[in-house]
């Protein structure tokens, strides 16, 4: 199974940035969904945003126009660039890609580990 690591949470103080990385490890991958989750203390899990394979994108209302999420398919990487972070954007971020492998059709699934976004002063 494809794995998914991420990068990029820490600790930052309201108004700042920060940009998560999701890279998928392995070779002939080919990325058809890539979405970031977050889930906060005693919250359930919501999902902040979403790219498809032909570069469309969707997010949720209280991110939009703070957060972008893009792509790189050489790298097989999703990014997801917050800008002007709040203290309620405080939670463990969670990568999602739907793939296929190869030549293979199948479609599989893998989140990533999560990585800590607090947002503090």
């Amino acid at each position: 199974q494809v794995q998914l690591v991420e990068s990029g949470g820490g600790l930052v103080q309201p108004g700042g940035s920060l940009r998560l990385s999701c890279a998928a490890s392995g070779s002939g991958i080919s990325i058809n969904l890539g979405d970031w989750y977050r889930q906060a203390p005693g919250k359930e899990r919501e999902l902040v945003a979403r790219i498809t394979s032909a570069g469309s994108t969707n997010y949720a209302d209280s991110v939009k126009g703070r957060f972008t999420i893009s792509r790189d398919n050489v790298k097989n990487t999703v990014y997801l660039q917050m800008n002007n972070l709040k203290p309620e954007d405080t939670a463990v971020y969670y990568c999602y890609a739907d793939y296929t492998v190869g030549r293979s059709f199948k479609r599989q699934s893998s989140w990533g580990q999560g990585t800590q976004v607090t947002v503090s002063s």
